[in-house]
């Protein structure tokens, strides 16, 4: 047991210490006004290259993502329908389902499903 412990501790100073060299030495160290331009055929830019995007597209985007992977999530459930005990899968559901549903509708409450303004 005091070994696995041990042999644990090493692994974990090891692993930090590699972390800790490999973010001391990712860092750049010149800030040049030419590297940090964007790179337009060797001219300097015409306009900014930095263009703003649209917020609300950004968050129907983010909203279409969590709702697709609790599709994902949602559908093996049917699968395993036969095959596990009918009130520990009722119950799992249920719970998934209602916080499914809690987040839907704390997005709805807070104007993110709105299309337009």
């Amino acid at each position: 047991m005091i070994i696995i412990f041990l042999i644990s501790i090493i692994l974990l100073m090891i692993s930090l210490i590699v972390m800790l060299l490999a973010s001391i030495l990712s860092k750049k160290s010149i800030i040049d006004r030419e590297k940090s331009s964007p790179f337009e055929c060797g001219f300097d830019p015409k306009s900014s290259a930095r263009l703003p995007f649209s917020l609300p597209f950004f968050l129907i985007a983010v909203i279409f993502l969590i709702f697709d992977v609790e599709i994902a999530l949602l559908l093996p459930m049917i699968l395993i329908f036969t095959s596990s005990n009918l009130i520990m899968w009722s119950t799992v559901s249920l719970f998934f389902l209602l916080i499914l549903l809690i987040g839907l509708y704390h997005e709805w409450n807070q104007g993110a499903l709105e299309w337009a303004n």
